[in-house]
């Protein structure tokens, strides 16, 4: 039986066990939290990410190791690789937790992004301002996510508010893209190379935290799916990648796209197809991490999840609705935490989006 490790404990990793365990797969996690999403699907080990001791118990006996979060040390990734099988490769970890890494890498694959510059002071801050303009979005290098480390400058007078508002550290200035919408593309990629890409989907933000997510997108156009793909194969292949890896993107009202960041891992974006598609990304991701083949990610019918996000709506109202499904995180409420996910599957988009209307009633009324 493959045993493999998942460097994270949270709710990816416990929807990545859900899918591993009819495969015959088992699992250990290193997570610092006690009582993690995912404890109760194989073995915690209990302790900081860079503890020596706790990092040589998490590995013994493993097969091959993956994450399910970007901000595992890179330190620790390179350290575990040296002794057992790492999937994704360490690399993927350093360009993708490091927004400045990152855009560079994307800018020397030549694929379109918006216009950056790093900024480490206030003062360079003001040179990155008037160099860009504006509006502009300020990121923090590092730990940024769900809308978290990053503030839009809409004048001058946003400077200062601005730069105390992401922690006065590392970062970047981005030049604002007017998009029509935002798309992401998960994509698949086996140790030989081979790509699985689902299709395009559409997402909605609010506070920067992702609310819902529809699939396929609506209006994608054959084209416009090959480019996507396209920007992936590139990116994949550049990385060596073997796993899940996530693409958000915008789509602007020409119809080009923008790469706007990636995710080294399963992807919130990508939930709707543990329903939605023929493989869902879980399954895929161990499936080429532990060498079988990828499986077809052909949708079934039309999907759309909705984010449960700080407060849990009635579980009965939910699945009193027909061809909904539900999934809770086992996490404590709070606000802005994600506490689960809804996803409903039709045979058409009207029926789909009618769904996903009454799901979101549901959740903000409940």
């Amino acid at each position: 039986m493959t045993h493999v490790g998942i460097l994270g404990g949270g709710q990816l990793a416990r929807m990545l066990a859900l899918a591993g365990v009819p495969l015959g797969l088992r699992f250990r996690f290193l997570d610092p939290a006690p009582g993690c999403p995912a404890a109760a699907l194989g073995e915690h080990v209990c302790a900081a990410y860079d503890d020596p001791a706790a990092i040589t118990r998490f590995i013994d006996g493993l097969d091959v190791v993956t994450y399910e979060f970007e901000n595992v040390p890179v330190a620790t990734a390179h350290h575990i690789a040296e002794q057992v099988l790492v999937r994704p490769a360490p690399m993927a970890l350093e360009v993708g937790q490091d927004r400045l890494a990152e855009k560079k890498f994307l800018r020397e694959l030549g694929v379109p992004i918006a216009d950056f510059l790093p900024v480490g002071s206030h003062a360079a801050l003001l040179a990155a301002v008037e160099d860009l303009g504006l509006p502009a979005v300020v990121k923090t290098r590092r730990h940024g996510y769900d809308g978290r480390g990053q503030a839009a400058l809409h004048a001058a007078a946003d400077i200062n508010a601005a730069w105390s508002a992401i922690g006065e550290v590392p970062a970047i200035l981005e030049s604002f893209v007017p998009f029509r919408r935002e798309l992401s593309l998960v994509v698949a990629r086996d140790a030989n190379g081979s790509l699985a890409p689902y299709p395009l989907v559409e997402n909605v933000h609010h506070g920067g935290i992702l609310r819902t997510t529809k699939a396929p997108a609506p209006d994608v156009s054959a084209d416009l799916q090959q480019r996507a793909d396209g920007y992936a194969a590139l990116l994949l292949d550049a990385l060596g990648y073997v796993g899940v890896l996530a693409i958000e993107l915008f789509e602007l009202a020409d119809g080009s796209l923008v790469i706007n960041e990636f995710a080294p891992r399963v992807h919130n974006t990508g939930h709707w197809s543990i329903e939605g598609a023929q493989t869902s990304q879980f399954a895929n991701h161990l499936r080429a991490v532990v060498g079988l083949p990828l499986g077809a990610t052909t949708p079934l019918g039309f999907a759309c999840m909705v984010n449960l996000i700080g407060t849990l709506p009635d579980p009965g109202a939910l699945l009193a609705l027909p061809d909904t499904h539900l999934h809770l995180y086992g996490k404590d409420p709070r606000p802005g935490r994600k506490l689960g996910h809804v996803t409903a599957r039709a045979a058409s988009v009207a029926r789909r989006d009618e769904l996903c209307e009454r799901i979101q009633n549901l959740v903000a009324h409940h």
